[in-house]
Protein backbone atom coordinates (compact mmCIF):
# COMPACT_ATOMS: atom_id res chain seq x y z
CA UNK A 1 0.00 0.00 0.00
CA UNK A 2 1.49 3.14 -0.45
CA UNK A 3 2.47 5.92 1.66
CA UNK A 4 -0.63 7.86 0.66
CA UNK A 5 -3.06 5.53 0.87
CA UNK A 6 -1.99 4.60 4.30
CA UNK A 7 -2.33 8.68 5.34
CA UNK A 8 -5.40 8.63 4.34
CA UNK A 9 -6.27 5.61 7.17
CA UNK A 10 -4.61 8.08 10.07
CA UNK A 11 -3.72 11.18 9.55
CA UNK A 12 -5.73 14.48 9.54
CA UNK A 13 -3.47 17.28 7.72
CA UNK A 14 -3.48 21.29 8.81
CA UNK A 15 -5.45 23.42 6.78
CA UNK A 16 -7.38 20.94 4.99
CA UNK A 17 -10.51 19.67 4.38
CA UNK A 18 -10.79 16.15 5.03
CA UNK A 19 -13.74 15.21 3.02
CA UNK A 20 -12.81 16.96 -0.04
CA UNK A 21 -9.67 16.89 -0.10
CA UNK A 22 -7.59 14.84 -2.53
CA UNK A 23 -4.78 11.88 -1.76
CA UNK A 24 -1.65 13.46 -0.26
CA UNK A 25 1.22 13.52 -2.40
CA UNK A 26 3.89 11.00 -0.84
CA UNK A 27 7.27 12.15 -0.45
CA UNK A 28 10.43 9.72 -0.26
CA UNK A 29 13.35 11.95 -0.87
CA UNK A 30 14.36 15.90 -1.30
CA UNK A 31 17.29 17.31 -2.93
CA UNK A 32 18.05 21.23 -3.14
CA UNK A 33 14.92 22.59 -5.07
CA UNK A 34 13.87 19.21 -5.61
CA UNK A 35 11.47 16.70 -4.17
CA UNK A 36 10.50 13.52 -5.01
CA UNK A 37 7.62 11.37 -4.62
CA UNK A 38 7.26 7.54 -4.14
CA UNK A 39 6.18 7.41 -7.92
CA UNK A 40 9.25 8.87 -8.78
CA UNK A 41 8.17 11.95 -10.00
CA UNK A 42 10.22 15.36 -9.45
CA UNK A 43 8.67 18.31 -8.00
CA UNK A 44 10.44 22.04 -8.21
CA UNK A 45 9.37 23.58 -4.29
CA UNK A 46 8.83 26.82 -5.23
CA UNK A 47 7.33 27.55 -1.64
CA UNK A 48 10.16 26.14 0.26
CA UNK A 49 7.86 23.87 2.21
CA UNK A 50 5.85 26.76 3.80
CA UNK A 51 8.55 28.83 3.42
CA UNK A 52 11.01 27.43 6.19
CA UNK A 53 12.89 25.86 3.39
CA UNK A 54 15.86 28.53 2.62
CA UNK A 55 19.17 26.44 1.19
CA UNK A 56 17.30 23.62 -0.26
CA UNK A 57 16.26 20.00 0.79
CA UNK A 58 18.96 17.25 2.25
CA UNK A 59 21.91 19.99 2.43
CA UNK A 60 24.69 18.13 3.19
CA UNK A 61 26.48 20.76 5.76
CA UNK A 62 23.11 20.74 7.93
CA UNK A 63 23.05 17.11 7.77
CA UNK A 64 25.99 16.47 8.75
CA UNK A 65 26.19 18.99 11.94
CA UNK A 66 23.20 17.58 13.14
CA UNK A 67 24.32 14.61 12.87
CA UNK A 68 27.50 15.07 14.69
CA UNK A 69 25.29 16.65 17.66
CA UNK A 70 23.03 13.72 17.99
CA UNK A 71 25.86 12.00 18.88
CA UNK A 72 27.38 14.50 21.43
CA UNK A 73 23.77 15.47 23.28
CA UNK A 74 20.79 15.38 21.87
CA UNK A 75 18.60 17.05 24.60
CA UNK A 76 19.05 18.99 27.99
CA UNK A 77 16.54 20.97 30.01
CA UNK A 78 16.99 24.76 29.50
CA UNK A 79 16.02 25.61 32.94
CA UNK A 80 19.34 26.17 35.57
CA UNK A 81 21.45 24.43 32.48
CA UNK A 82 22.61 25.45 29.08
CA UNK A 83 25.06 23.76 26.42
CA UNK A 84 27.30 25.22 23.93
CA UNK A 85 24.88 25.53 20.81
CA UNK A 86 22.57 27.84 22.44
CA UNK A 87 24.88 30.30 23.67
CA UNK A 88 26.86 30.38 20.33
CA UNK A 89 23.62 30.96 18.20
CA UNK A 90 22.48 32.89 20.45
CA UNK A 91 25.80 34.84 19.99
CA UNK A 92 25.77 34.74 16.47
CA UNK A 93 22.31 36.01 16.02
CA UNK A 94 22.60 38.78 18.46
CA UNK A 95 25.86 39.78 15.90
CA UNK A 96 23.22 39.80 12.97
CA UNK A 97 20.16 41.38 14.44
CA UNK A 98 19.30 45.14 15.00
CA UNK A 99 21.91 46.43 17.79
CA UNK A 100 19.31 47.38 20.05
CA UNK A 101 18.59 43.73 20.86
CA UNK A 102 20.44 42.02 23.70
CA UNK A 103 18.76 39.00 24.72
CA UNK A 104 17.09 35.35 22.82
CA UNK A 105 14.75 33.49 24.16
CA UNK A 106 14.34 29.99 22.57
CA UNK A 107 10.32 28.58 22.11
CA UNK A 108 9.71 26.24 19.40
CA UNK A 109 8.20 27.65 16.11
CA UNK A 110 6.85 30.68 15.10
CA UNK A 111 3.34 30.87 17.16
CA UNK A 112 4.86 30.58 20.20
CA UNK A 113 8.05 33.24 19.62
CA UNK A 114 4.95 35.55 19.03
CA UNK A 115 3.17 34.34 22.49
CA UNK A 116 6.31 35.35 24.53
CA UNK A 117 6.57 38.71 22.87
CA UNK A 118 2.97 39.27 23.57
CA UNK A 119 3.74 37.84 26.98
CA UNK A 120 6.91 39.57 27.49
CA UNK A 121 5.16 42.89 26.61
CA UNK A 122 2.01 42.63 28.43
CA UNK A 123 4.27 41.54 31.87
CA UNK A 124 6.74 44.43 31.04
CA UNK A 125 4.03 47.25 31.86
CA UNK A 126 2.89 44.75 34.75
CA UNK A 127 6.07 44.52 36.24
CA UNK A 128 6.18 48.46 36.53
CA UNK A 129 2.73 48.32 38.54
CA UNK A 130 1.45 50.61 35.30
CA UNK A 131 -2.22 49.05 33.80
CA UNK A 132 -1.51 48.91 30.30
CA UNK A 133 -3.78 46.12 28.14
CA UNK A 134 -4.47 47.22 24.89
CA UNK A 135 -2.70 45.86 21.94
CA UNK A 136 -3.02 47.13 18.00
CA UNK A 137 -2.10 44.72 15.03
CA UNK A 138 -2.65 45.46 11.70
CA UNK A 139 -5.75 43.90 9.54
CA UNK A 140 -5.31 41.47 7.44
CA UNK A 141 -2.31 40.13 9.61
CA UNK A 142 -1.45 36.43 10.47
CA UNK A 143 0.48 35.83 13.78
CA UNK A 144 0.23 31.98 13.98
CA UNK A 145 -2.17 29.75 15.61
CA UNK A 146 -1.91 29.70 18.77
CA UNK A 147 -4.61 31.60 21.06
CA UNK A 148 -2.29 34.60 21.66
CA UNK A 149 -1.29 34.44 18.36
CA UNK A 150 -4.58 33.95 16.82
CA UNK A 151 -5.84 37.25 18.85
CA UNK A 152 -3.24 39.73 17.26
CA UNK A 153 -4.07 37.96 13.97
CA UNK A 154 -6.68 39.74 11.41
CA UNK A 155 -9.88 37.91 12.32
CA UNK A 156 -11.73 36.01 9.37
CA UNK A 157 -12.35 32.02 8.75
CA UNK A 158 -9.15 30.86 10.59
CA UNK A 159 -10.46 32.12 14.02
CA UNK A 160 -14.57 32.54 13.97
CA UNK A 161 -14.42 29.56 15.93
CA UNK A 162 -12.40 31.48 18.63
CA UNK A 163 -13.79 34.43 18.79
CA UNK A 164 -15.00 34.08 22.11
CA UNK A 165 -12.33 32.97 23.30
CA UNK A 166 -9.67 35.18 21.85
CA UNK A 167 -8.50 38.44 23.78
CA UNK A 168 -9.40 42.24 22.66
CA UNK A 169 -7.59 43.62 19.64
CA UNK A 170 -7.10 47.27 18.23
CA UNK A 171 -6.94 46.57 14.34
CA UNK A 172 -6.06 49.14 12.00
CA UNK A 173 -5.04 49.28 8.62
CA UNK A 174 -1.16 48.50 7.10
CA UNK A 175 0.64 50.89 5.02
CA UNK A 176 -0.09 49.74 1.97
CA UNK A 177 0.22 51.55 -0.89
CA UNK A 178 -2.04 54.21 -1.46
CA UNK A 179 -3.11 53.57 2.20
CA UNK A 180 -0.31 55.14 4.02
CA UNK A 181 -2.08 58.17 5.41
CA UNK A 182 -5.40 55.95 6.34
CA UNK A 183 -2.72 53.57 8.29
CA UNK A 184 -0.83 56.82 9.98
CA UNK A 185 -3.99 58.33 10.89
CA UNK A 186 -5.79 55.57 12.48
CA UNK A 187 -2.35 55.32 14.58
CA UNK A 188 -2.47 59.00 15.85
CA UNK A 189 -6.78 58.29 16.39
CA UNK A 190 -5.68 55.62 19.36
CA UNK A 191 -3.15 57.33 20.58
CA UNK A 192 -5.05 60.70 20.96
CA UNK A 193 -7.87 58.42 22.47
CA UNK A 194 -5.60 58.01 25.62
CA UNK A 195 -6.20 54.61 26.51
CA UNK A 196 -2.81 53.50 27.37
CA UNK A 197 -1.38 51.39 24.89
CA UNK A 198 0.80 48.40 25.90
CA UNK A 199 2.14 46.68 22.58
CA UNK A 200 2.07 47.05 18.46
CA UNK A 201 2.58 44.08 16.48
CA UNK A 202 3.07 43.85 12.49
CA UNK A 203 4.45 41.53 9.73
CA UNK A 204 6.95 44.22 8.64
CA UNK A 205 6.94 44.82 5.08
CA UNK A 206 5.40 41.60 3.90
CA UNK A 207 1.85 40.44 5.04
CA UNK A 208 2.24 36.83 4.29
CA UNK A 209 -1.03 34.82 4.46
CA UNK A 210 -2.95 37.96 4.09
CA UNK A 211 -2.14 37.48 0.42
CA UNK A 212 1.93 38.61 0.26
CA UNK A 213 1.09 42.18 0.70
CA UNK A 214 3.88 44.88 0.42
CA UNK A 215 3.68 47.81 2.58
CA UNK A 216 5.48 50.78 2.08
CA UNK A 217 8.44 51.16 3.93
CA UNK A 218 8.83 54.81 4.72
CA UNK A 219 5.13 54.92 6.16
CA UNK A 220 5.87 51.74 8.53
CA UNK A 221 9.08 52.98 9.58
CA UNK A 222 7.27 56.54 10.39
CA UNK A 223 4.42 54.55 12.59
CA UNK A 224 7.33 52.80 14.37
CA UNK A 225 8.70 56.13 15.66
CA UNK A 226 5.30 57.41 16.49
CA UNK A 227 4.59 53.87 18.78
CA UNK A 228 7.85 54.39 20.63
CA UNK A 229 7.85 58.28 20.78
CA UNK A 230 4.22 57.31 22.36
CA UNK A 231 5.95 54.66 25.23
CA UNK A 232 4.29 51.76 22.92
CA UNK A 233 6.41 48.71 22.76
CA UNK A 234 6.63 47.39 19.11
CA UNK A 235 6.56 43.67 18.16
CA UNK A 236 8.12 42.93 14.64
CA UNK A 237 7.04 39.00 13.68
CA UNK A 238 9.87 38.08 11.29
CA UNK A 239 9.13 34.72 11.64
CA UNK A 240 8.43 34.50 7.62
CA UNK A 241 10.68 37.71 6.42
CA UNK A 242 13.66 37.08 7.86
CA UNK A 243 16.85 35.22 6.96
CA UNK A 244 17.27 37.13 3.33
CA UNK A 245 13.30 36.71 2.11
CA UNK A 246 12.95 40.34 1.47
CA UNK A 247 16.84 40.89 -0.20
CA UNK A 248 17.96 41.89 3.38
CA UNK A 249 19.03 39.45 6.39
CA UNK A 250 15.49 40.77 8.09
CA UNK A 251 12.83 43.37 6.42
CA UNK A 252 13.22 45.35 9.44
CA UNK A 253 16.82 46.05 8.08
CA UNK A 254 14.78 48.51 5.22
CA UNK A 255 13.69 50.63 8.07
CA UNK A 256 15.36 53.25 10.31
CA UNK A 257 13.61 53.06 13.72
CA UNK A 258 14.44 49.08 15.63
CA UNK A 259 11.51 47.56 17.42
CA UNK A 260 11.93 46.50 20.54
CA UNK A 261 10.87 42.76 20.55
CA UNK A 262 11.20 40.24 17.61
CA UNK A 263 9.91 37.08 16.55
CA UNK A 264 11.66 34.98 14.40
CA UNK A 265 11.49 31.15 13.24
CA UNK A 266 10.87 29.40 9.68
CA UNK A 267 14.06 30.13 8.07
CA UNK A 268 16.40 29.73 11.05
CA UNK A 269 16.74 26.16 10.94
CA UNK A 270 17.03 25.97 7.22
CA UNK A 271 13.84 24.01 7.23
CA UNK A 272 15.60 20.97 9.03
CA UNK A 273 13.74 21.51 12.36
CA UNK A 274 11.35 23.59 14.23
CA UNK A 275 12.75 26.15 16.48
CA UNK A 276 11.98 29.48 17.21
CA UNK A 277 13.21 32.52 18.70
CA UNK A 278 12.60 35.92 20.59
CA UNK A 279 14.74 39.06 21.18
CA UNK A 280 14.47 41.82 23.09
CA UNK A 281 16.21 44.89 23.98
CA UNK A 282 17.57 45.50 26.87
CA UNK A 283 14.94 47.64 28.57
CA UNK A 284 12.38 44.67 27.79
CA UNK A 285 15.04 42.24 29.99
CA UNK A 286 15.76 44.35 32.88
CA UNK A 287 12.12 44.87 33.67
CA UNK A 288 12.10 41.10 34.73
CA UNK A 289 14.76 41.46 36.73
CA UNK A 290 14.20 41.77 40.31
CA UNK A 291 14.47 39.61 43.68
CA UNK A 292 10.69 39.25 43.47
CA UNK A 293 10.73 36.05 41.80
CA UNK A 294 6.72 36.75 40.31
CA UNK A 295 8.54 38.98 38.36
CA UNK A 296 10.41 36.32 36.01
CA UNK A 297 8.92 35.31 32.95
CA UNK A 298 6.67 32.24 33.30
CA UNK A 299 7.37 30.82 29.89
CA UNK A 300 9.11 27.65 28.92
CA UNK A 301 8.66 24.24 26.40
CA UNK A 302 10.11 21.29 27.02
CA UNK A 303 12.12 20.97 24.18
CA UNK A 304 13.78 24.85 24.61
CA UNK A 305 17.07 25.32 22.98
CA UNK A 306 16.72 21.77 21.94
CA UNK A 307 20.66 21.07 20.60
CA UNK A 308 19.89 19.33 17.44
CA UNK A 309 17.91 22.44 16.58
CA UNK A 310 20.23 25.10 17.12
CA UNK A 311 23.25 22.82 15.34
CA UNK A 312 20.81 22.99 12.04
CA UNK A 313 20.41 26.48 13.18
CA UNK A 314 24.14 27.43 13.32
CA UNK A 315 24.73 25.32 10.20
CA UNK A 316 22.09 27.30 8.18
CA UNK A 317 23.77 30.57 9.13
CA UNK A 318 27.27 29.48 8.08
CA UNK A 319 25.57 28.52 4.67
CA UNK A 320 23.42 32.09 4.49
CA UNK A 321 26.34 34.66 5.72
CA UNK A 322 28.38 33.79 2.59
CA UNK A 323 28.90 36.11 -0.11
CA UNK A 324 27.20 33.38 -2.52
CA UNK A 325 24.11 32.62 -0.56
CA UNK A 326 23.45 36.62 -0.92
CA UNK A 327 24.76 36.81 -4.42
CA UNK A 328 21.86 34.05 -5.54
CA UNK A 329 19.51 35.60 -2.91
CA UNK A 330 20.13 38.86 -5.34
CA UNK A 331 20.09 37.23 -8.85
CA UNK A 332 16.43 35.55 -7.74
CA UNK A 333 15.32 39.29 -6.82
CA UNK A 334 16.62 40.52 -9.92
CA UNK A 335 14.65 37.87 -12.06
CA UNK A 336 11.53 38.19 -9.98
CA UNK A 337 11.78 41.58 -11.10
CA UNK A 338 12.17 41.25 -14.88
CA UNK A 339 9.29 38.70 -14.72
CA UNK A 340 7.18 41.58 -12.84
CA UNK A 341 8.10 44.01 -15.83
CA UNK A 342 6.64 41.25 -18.42
CA UNK A 343 3.48 40.09 -16.47
CA UNK A 344 2.63 43.47 -15.16
CA UNK A 345 0.07 44.78 -18.14
CA UNK A 346 -1.13 41.37 -18.74
CA UNK A 347 -5.13 40.78 -19.12
CA UNK A 348 -5.11 38.26 -16.45
CA UNK A 349 -2.94 40.08 -13.72
CA UNK A 350 -4.84 42.05 -11.65
CA UNK A 351 -1.42 43.32 -9.20
CA UNK A 352 1.85 41.99 -8.94
CA UNK A 353 4.36 42.29 -6.03
CA UNK A 354 7.83 41.57 -5.49
CA UNK A 355 10.41 42.32 -2.65
CA UNK A 356 13.19 40.14 -2.56
CA UNK A 357 12.56 36.56 -3.17
CA UNK A 358 9.10 36.68 -3.26
CA UNK A 359 6.67 37.42 -5.99
CA UNK A 360 2.99 37.39 -5.35
CA UNK A 361 0.72 37.47 -8.85
CA UNK A 362 -3.11 38.70 -7.91
CA UNK A 363 -5.18 36.87 -10.67
CA UNK A 364 -7.89 38.81 -11.86
CA UNK A 365 -11.41 37.21 -10.25
CA UNK A 366 -15.17 37.88 -10.38
CA UNK A 367 -14.90 37.17 -6.77
CA UNK A 368 -13.35 38.95 -4.17
CA UNK A 369 -10.23 37.90 -3.71
CA UNK A 370 -9.64 36.30 -0.58
CA UNK A 371 -8.56 32.74 0.81
CA UNK A 372 -10.81 30.67 -0.44
CA UNK A 373 -11.53 32.26 -3.79
CA UNK A 374 -12.49 29.32 -6.14
CA UNK A 375 -9.60 29.99 -8.58
CA UNK A 376 -7.33 28.29 -5.59
CA UNK A 377 -7.95 24.32 -6.76
CA UNK A 378 -7.50 24.80 -10.13
CA UNK A 379 -4.19 26.96 -10.14
CA UNK A 380 -2.72 24.28 -7.47
CA UNK A 381 -3.57 21.80 -9.55
CA UNK A 382 -2.14 23.39 -12.67
CA UNK A 383 1.17 23.91 -11.32
CA UNK A 384 1.41 20.17 -9.86
CA UNK A 385 0.80 18.35 -13.38
CA UNK A 386 3.87 20.52 -13.99
CA UNK A 387 6.09 19.19 -11.44
CA UNK A 388 6.05 22.86 -9.20
CA UNK A 389 4.53 23.10 -6.11
CA UNK A 390 2.65 26.46 -5.23
CA UNK A 391 0.11 27.13 -2.81
CA UNK A 392 -2.00 29.11 -4.06
CA UNK A 393 -4.03 32.18 -1.43
CA UNK A 394 -6.89 31.60 -3.47
CA UNK A 395 -6.32 33.59 -6.52
CA UNK A 396 -2.63 34.54 -5.16
CA UNK A 397 -0.03 33.08 -6.55
CA UNK A 398 3.02 33.55 -5.12
CA UNK A 399 6.71 32.23 -5.17
CA UNK A 400 9.02 32.06 -2.49
CA UNK A 401 12.17 29.70 -3.64
CA UNK A 402 14.86 28.19 -2.16
CA UNK A 403 18.25 30.56 -2.54
CA UNK A 404 20.11 27.48 -4.04
CA UNK A 405 16.87 27.78 -6.61
CA UNK A 406 18.81 27.80 -10.04
CA UNK A 407 17.98 30.00 -13.44
CA UNK A 408 16.59 27.52 -15.19
CA UNK A 409 13.92 26.33 -12.87
CA UNK A 410 12.68 29.68 -12.28
CA UNK A 411 12.58 30.25 -15.85
CA UNK A 412 10.70 27.07 -16.13
CA UNK A 413 8.17 28.27 -12.93
CA UNK A 414 7.58 31.21 -15.17
CA UNK A 415 6.60 29.98 -18.72
CA UNK A 416 4.26 28.05 -16.70
CA UNK A 417 2.69 30.84 -14.75
CA UNK A 418 2.48 32.48 -18.08
CA UNK A 419 0.74 29.72 -19.47
CA UNK A 420 -1.74 29.84 -16.62
CA UNK A 421 -2.36 33.49 -17.56
CA UNK A 422 -2.83 32.57 -21.47
CA UNK A 423 -5.51 30.04 -20.25
CA UNK A 424 -7.22 32.29 -17.21
CA UNK A 425 -7.75 34.99 -20.15
CA UNK A 426 -9.70 32.31 -22.75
Amino acid sequence: MSIASRDQRVIWHPYTQMRTAAKPIGIVRGDGLYLFDEDGKRYLDMISSWWVNIHGHAHPHIAQQVAEQLQTLEHVIFAGFTHQGAVSLGERLLAILPANQKRIFYTDNGSTAVEVALKMALQYWHNKDEERHKILAFNHGYHGDTFGAMAVSGRGVFTSPFFPFLFHVDFIEPPLPGKEEESLSQLYDHIERGDPIAAFIFEPLVQGTGGMLMQNAKALDKMIDIAQKNNIITIADEVMTGFGRTGKMFATDYLEHKTDIMCLSKGLTGGTMPLGVTSCSEDIYSAFLSDDRTKALFHGHSYTANPLACAAALASLDILQTEECFYRILEISKMHEAFLEEIVGHVSVQAVRVLGTILAIEIKTSDKSSYFNNMRDFIYNFFIDRGIILRPLGNIIYLIPPYCTEKEDLQYTYAAIVELLEEMKQ
